[in-house]
């Protein structure tokens, strides 16, 4: 510590650290097809925002006709060039080949969908006259860009974007982000709605805050949009003259919209805010904590801070403490604080699963955290206790007839409306089931699309609802699916419940043993890559896995519980026992005889 010399001072950055940028370089003179090539190619991995240097490499007429945002083509390693092919009768150009294992695509939605398979395309060159000679310039090339995938992960960065999920009575089958939704927001209810997480990918380098603002104004993405609603008016957008937003020094966000805003109402101008200041909070750069919203005119339509939003939607969190509970050795519900360093021992949860009357062996606790669902040790019945002292067990809401233990009863699930979720693999009559607040008089047989003779395996519902994750088995696997909670009410007035659109949620796992919803749209998981050990991380419910999600490794885990509250730890039933991951530091046991830990949900 030095204890003399003068002081200087230096500036402060409240920025993320910086990454490796990528700049591109113009083609060279009299460069050759194979030089070409690669300048363009290498020109796609830069952070210029319209690919002008790329677009030098291009004839002016492919130059034009170029739409580089149409999509992303996202492969293992770069994309591999072949040997250009011998020119056809009368064709003086060069053809090249692309190629490559593609993992994913990322489209004009700006939506990651995993696709593993062969890819190929050509790239066709030509000699073509300039000022200073002829000059070898790529005329024919597809669509959209491609890049590896270490290219992507540092040019591109996941965020959220957030809609409001569909009420059952506004649930009728049609789109949302069109006419029909912009309908279905224009009034206010006092009752907090849910957000539900879309997550996509922007250019990390490129202006986030913008791109994100343009992406949620176009709406939701194509697989979420049967199960959301956005309460933009429809065709809402950013005002003409906007090129680029910045928040102010207070951190404020002035964003000016087009004429179709114009004249929705206070509460309505605050809903709309709302999924803003929310959407905005993944840009690391944005900072954003007040958001004004403005008519085309530049006049103010309405302000909303961060508390203003918090109060206008529902808790987003597991339940209103931060514990956590988990099944002692004698098949008992006990409940331990969820503080990383506590020394209190897990207490017995008042009621009768606290007492004992029934062994069980998985359970659920309800998000509201005054009762919980538990399968019986044979796993035979689902029965729901109270968390208050002296209370009766009762009759089960539910039996499984199946002959063996492990074709029965899945682990419960309780979704952010209160509904509880099950699975009875029974080989003669497998369901997934849901019921209503009023449980046995309110079920409902879910419809299942895109199984394919799959058997669910496990079932976790996230918090907002509209999503469900499942572990499936099929053709000797069980993998990791997302898929979508559409509710309908019928001309009847009767409630249907199906899970649609599913969709690969950990492509790269050979087998998934365990998951559980640890955010708006990611997961933690437990499973192993073929011809690898088991391993813990964290996957988009996208099928994405952003960079740095790796998990410090432990052994044997059979299953594994995190909260919506990324601050909170991970629990998990290992070789160990129950252990726990506080944030920042090394797995830790608590017990060493239970099994089943949970946080509510």
């Amino acid at each position: 510590m030095p204890d003399n010399g003068g002081l200087q001072a230096v500036e402060a950055s409240q920025r993320p650290d910086s990454q490796v940028r990528v700049f591109a370089m113009p083609p060279r003179e009299h460069a050759g097809p194979v030089s070409i090539v690669d300048g363009f190619l290498e020109a796609l991995t830069s952070d210029d925002p319209q690919y002008t240097m790329a677009r030098k490499y291009l004839t002016d007429r492919a130059a034009r006709d170029w739409h580089p945002e149409e999509s992303t083509t996202v492969l293992t390693d770069g994309p591999n060039t072949g040997p250009a092919s011998r020119p056809s009768a009368g064709d003086e150009g060069r053809t090249f080949r692309l190629s490559g294992r593609q993992v994913a695509l990322v489209d004009q939605e700006h939506a990651y969908r995993p696709e593993g398979r062969a890819y190929s395309t050509t790239l066709h060159l030509v000699e073509e006259d300039g000022p200073k000679g002829k000059q070898w310039r790529i005329d024919g090339l597809p669509q959209g860009v491609v890049l590896g995938q270490s290219d992507f992960q540092r040019i591109y960065q996941s965020v959220n974007k957030y809609y409001y999920a569909l009420d059952e009575e506004s649930s009728g089958g049609a789109g949302t982000s069109g006419e029909s939704g912009a309908g279905s927001g224009s009034g206010s209810s006092d009752r907090q709605k849910r957000l539900v997480a879309d997550p996509v990918y922007v250019r990390q380098w490129i202006d986030p805050l913008t791109q994100t603002v343009r992406a949620l104004l176009a709406g939701p993405t194509r697989w979420l949009d049967p199960v959301v609603t956005t309460t933009f008016p429809s065709g809402t957008r950013l005002r003409k003259d906007v090129m680029t937003l910045a928040p102010d020094d207070d951190n404020n966000l002035k964003v000016p919209l087009n004429a179709k805003a114009d004249h929705v109402g206070q509460a309505h101008c605050k809903e709309m805010a709302t999924q803003l200041l929310f959407s905005l909070q993944d840009v690391t750069s944005a900072n954003v904590s007040q958001i004004e919203l403005q008519r085309s005119n530049g006049s103010q339509l309405c302000v909303l801070n961060e508390s203003g939003a918090e109060a206008l939607v529902a808790q987003r969190t597991s339940g209103p403490s931060d514990d956590q509970y988990f099944l002692d050795a004698k098949g008992r519900l006990v409940q331990m604080s969820g503080a990383s360093r506590t020394t209190k021992e897990p207490e017995r949860v008042p009621g009768p699963l606290g007492d004992g009357e029934q062994r069980m062996r998985s359970v659920a606790v309800s998000r509201d955290e005054t009762q919980a669902a538990a399968v019986s040790n044979n796993g035979s019945a689902l029965f729901v206790g109270s968390f208050v002292s002296g209370a009766s067990l009762g009759d089960p809401v539910v039996r499984s007839h199946a002959k063996s233990e492990k074709d029965r009863l899945t682990t419960p699930s309780w979704d952010g409306l209160g509904g509880l979720w099950v699975a009875d693999r029974d080989p003669g009559k497998p369901r997934l089931l849901m019921f209503g607040r009023g449980l046995a008089d309110e079920v409902h047989e879910v419809d299942v699309s895109g199984l394919e003779g799959g058997r669910i395996e496990a079932v976790k519902v996230s918090a907002d609802g509209a999503r469900i994750a499942l572990l499936v088995q099929a053709k000797g696997r069980t993998t990791l699916r997302i898929g979508r909670v559409e509710r309908d009410l019928g001309p009847d007035g009767r409630l249907t419940v199906s899970v649609d659109g599913l969709s690969a949620a950990a492509p790269q796992m050979e087998e998934v043993t365990a998951m559980s919803w640890a955010g708006p749209s990611r997961l933690v998981v437990v499973g192993r890559e073929s011809g690898g050990v088991q391993q813990l991380s964290y996957v988009q419910c996208d099928g994405s896995v952003p960079p740095g999600q790796a998990l410090p490794g432990l052994t044997g885990v059979k299953e594994i519980a995190a909260s919506e509250d990324d601050r909170l730890p991970l629990v998990a039933h290992s070789d160990d026992g129950i252990v726990r991951l506080p944030p920042g530091l090394p797995w830790q046991t608590v017990r060493k005889d239970g099994t089943a830990p949970v946080y509510p949900g």
